[in-house]
């Protein structure tokens, strides 16, 4: 295998987009998604069943697809990539089922990777802002995660400095858009409801900010708190909710305190570790109001921003290929066949089932594609 420049094959199904990406070392090649998001659309959320079943379908036509964009055949790889968590559980072993069969049928390679540190590797697809340098203050929001981590470097030491201990950022943003009445998913629509809107019509909590609140949860957030007292203003104000400006003010003032909230502890994190470059990733930050404040504020602290192309924001198979690659490229060895989908995986672990022996315990012999060879071929823990 080329160390340098593997060609690696990604594999993203933690939620409800079916993510195939390729690279060859930090050079992305095809990054096809395919998204369930209209069929969950109807019940206001994801569906866990419905997101496995759309996997299952989705999974062989995409790789033929993210192939051909690459113009690379399945021999033609140097490893197999996939996502084994954090994510739902259902969803995370379809992908996971599907990496083990094509790495042990080639003879490749499998590296099981952490979903949320993959999010952290998408921007060094993006070449045209350099090398990623660390240490950096990472800001991850996305539908189902709001984490801040401190990277001291990306296939070693990732470290959680806090997350939400409630409704993540973007389940915070669906359920308000129900409130106010608007489509699933909430992100985009109350983004362009707050559009003409007043952020500062109504002065909505910001969750874990008080005093009382920063010796514990510095770096944490909640959301919960916010999406009740949005629901408790609609109800004591019907009329707002019947006038399009008012919708529009209530959308603008709840993404505002969402916004300087996230900004507000990425920014305390950089400071306090003294870290002068701030990362942001996930799919939330295709808001532009985020967007927008963040680079704001961070200019005013002299803090570099970094955020990926959006097409890498949400969850896709290239960030995983491009995590897997690194590890390559650092002299990682391969995942054993022994890991299956880990719901709750924590950060800290960049990397699954790697063949190091426990202390006395002998190490057992791997096959071609670092797989051991009494492994159970499915997604589930043996």
């Amino acid at each position: 295998m080329n160390r340098r420049e593997p060609l690696v094959l990604g594999i993203e199904t933690s939620c409800d987009e079916t993510g195939i990406g390729i690279v060859r070392g930090r050079t992305l090649l095809s990054n096809t998604i395919a998204s369930s998001m209209d069929e969950h659309a109807r019940y206001g959320g994801v569906v866990p069943e419905v997101a496995a079943r759309a996997h299952l379908e989705a999974l062989q036509p995409a790789i033929e697809a993210a192939l051909a964009e690459a113009e690379v055949g399945l021999d033609d790889l140097d490893a197999v990539a996939v996502t084994s968590g954090p994510g739902l559980a259902g969803a995370l072993m379809v992908g996971i089922g599907a990496a083990k069969g094509l790495a042990v049928s080639l003879g490749k390679p499998l590296y099981a990777v952490n979903h949320l540190v993959g999010h952290i590797a998408a921007d060094i697809l993006d070449h045209d802002a350099g090398p990623l340098e660390y240490p950096t203050v990472a800001l991850l929001v996305s539908g189902g995660h709001t984490s801040l981590l401190l990277v001291r470097d990306l296939t070693s030491d990732v470290e959680l400095l806090g997350e939400t201990v409630d409704d993540a950022a973007g389940e915070a943003f669906d359920k308000v858009a129900r409130v106010l009445g608007l489509p699933y998913p909430g992100g985009p629509e109350i983004d362009r409801a707050a559009a003409s809107g007043d952020p500062t019509a109504i002065a909505f909590p910001r969750g874990l900010s008080r005093a009382s609140d920063m010796a514990a949860h510095r770096y944490d957030f909640s959301f919960s708190g916010l999406k009740t007292a949005v629901a408790r203003f609609a109800e004591a104000n019907p009329e707002m909710l019947a006038d399009d400006a008012g919708r529009a003010d209530i959308a603008a003032s709840f993404r505002e305190a969402v916004v300087d909230v996230l900004v507000t502890k990425a920014l305390n994190a950089c400071r306090d570790h003294g870290v002068p470059r701030l990362l942001l990733g996930g799919g939330v930050i295709a808001n532009r109001r985020l967007r927008e404040v963040a680079l704001e504020r961070a200019a005013a602290a002299g803090v570099a921003v970094r955020i990926p192309p959006f097409s890498l924001c949400t969850d896709n198979g290239a960030m995983i290929a491009a995590l897997a690659a690194e590890l390559i490229a650092s002299g990682a060895e391969p995942s054993t066949l022994a890991f299956g989908a880990d719901s709750t995986l924590p950060v800290t672990e960049i990397q699954v089932a790697r063949p190091e022996a426990s202390p006395g315990e002998a190490r057992p012999e791997a096959s071609p594609g670092g797989a051991r060879p009494e492994a159970s071929p499915g997604g589930a823990r043996p």
